[in-house]
């Protein structure tokens, strides 16, 4: 559902890619104009090894100077307006600093 808001520049004119690969790690939303990874999150991510292992994602993507935006499943399949208003929010404060 979100990459039917994200795909074909819809997203304020930006380009976005699904399931990105970078390093070791595959984003499942990107822009690199943004640098910015979007992650959607299922059940799975409820689990410690996996929040260990997105912890390190994060911190990699960090280090690429990769912003990483969090959802879950639900947010997006049940609040999609507010998630999309925390991309556009993301958006707006990147096009505003110099």
């Amino acid at each position: 559902m979100l990459w039917q808001k994200l795909k074909r520049k819809q997203m304020h004119g930006y380009d976005f890619h699904h399931q990105k690969p970078i390093d070791n790690f595959i984003l499942d939303f990107f822009c690199h104009e943004l640098m910015l990874g979007i992650e959607v999150d299922g059940y799975s991510h409820e689990l410690v090894e996996v929040q260990q292992k997105d912890r390190v994602k994060e911190l990699t993507m960090s280090n690429f100077g990769i912003t990483i935006l969090r959802f879950t499943d639900h947010q997006v399949l049940r609040d999609m307006e507010n998630v999309l208003r925390i991309i556009e929010d993301y958006i707006h404060t990147k096009e505003t600093q110099p």
